[in-house]
C-alpha cells in the first residue's frame, strides 16, 4: 500500500497537476502511469505506462520520492527514475535517485517537488 504522503490531489513547482491513488499516477491532462507494485520503505512504486500516453507507451516506470521537510508548501519531491524500460523488472532493477541530492539526483536534474492541492 502507498503512504497517505504521496496520494491525493497536487502541484508540482513548474505548475503540472496530479492525481494520484492506490492504482494510478495521473500527470495531467494526459499521461497515465498504472501501478503495479508499491514499496514504500525503500520510497517507489512500479508502474506501466498508459498504451494512450504520447511518451513511451506500453513501457514501463520507476517512480522514486522523498519527504521534503522544511520546503512548505512542498511536502515531497518524485522522479521518474526510469520511464522507458521494457519490463516492470528493468524498471524496479534501475538504481535509485540519488535523495541525497535533491536538485541533481534525479538523472541529473531536480526532484519534482509536489505540494498538496
Amino acid at each position: 500500500m502507498p503512504p497517505a504522503l504521496v496520494l491525493g490531489e497536487f502541484q508540482d513547482d513548474y505548475g503540472n497537476r496530479f492525481s494520484i491513488t492506490p492504482q494510478l499516477w495521473f500527470h495531467q491532462p494526459r499521461a497515465r502511469y498504472h501501478m503495479v507494485r508499491w514499496n514504500p520503505e525503500a520510497m517507489y512504486a512500479i508502474a506501466q505506462n498508459d498504451s494512450a500516453n504520447i511518451g513511451q507507451p506500453n513501457r514501463w516506470t520507476r517512480i522514486d520520492w522523498m519527504r521534503l521537510p522544511g520546503m512548505a508548501p512542498y511536502e515531497w519531491g518524485f522522479c521518474l527514475t526510469a520511464y522507458d524500460a521494457p519490463t516492470a523488472a528493468a524498471a524496479e532493477a534501475t538504481p535509485a535517485a540519488l535523495r541525497e541530492s535533491p536538485k541533481t539526483g534525479c538523472n541529473g536534474f531536480p526532484f519534482s517537488r509536489m505540494r498538496r492541492m
